[in-house]
């Protein structure tokens, strides 16, 4: 049992590697899920406050995931239309089976939202969906540098437990 504890933990990390990158699968908290597994093998040690703290970023990352794009439209002055728009999007994104769709439909639910508010404003609607889409990629990084903080919780206390 302790074994495929173990194992589910690695695998928790690694889809949390995935899940950085891939739009609409958060990948910090399914990273938190193989810490907590590793938790859950005996011998382990991991203190309480560090489950805690990884689930408590998990639970930040989850937040600014939905939150940075939107605020990315508003930096590059984008109207609430804009913002309204780029979630649209979001939801838009992840419910078509097409490729790219969470990545393109934040950028253009703002475009368009952008567009519905001031149709002959093209390049205002461009330069906020442009902010968008920056968001977005900043919400990507910032997934993938918290599941490598979980990654490095991970690794130091399954070299302890492997090493005992």
């Amino acid at each position: 049992m302790d074994i495929a504890l173990f194992i589910l933990s690695g695998l928790g990390i690694i889809l949390g590697y995935i899940g950085a990158f891939v739009p609409g699968l958060s990948g910090p908290p399914i990273a938190w899920l193989g810490v907590l597994s590793l938790y859950l093998v005996p011998g382990t040690d991991i203190p309480a406050w560090m489950l805690v703290a990884t689930a408590v970023l998990a639970l930040l990352s989850l937040i600014l995931e939905w939150t940075i794009p939107a605020y990315g439209t508003k930096v590059f002055k984008g109207s609430t239309y804009g913002v309204r728009g780029s979630y649209v999007g979001m939801f838009v994104g992840m419910v078509l089976p097409i490729p790219f769709s969470m990545l393109l439909g934040p950028f253009l639910g703002a475009l368009i939202g952008e567009l519905m508010h001031d149709p002959e404003d093209r390049q205002r609607a461009i330069q906020a969906a442009f902010g968008t889409f920056l968001g977005f990629l900043f919400a990507i990084l910032l997934n993938f540098l918290m599941v490598s903080l979980m990654a490095l919780v991970w690794g130091y206390y399954a070299f302890i437990w492997l090493t005992l």
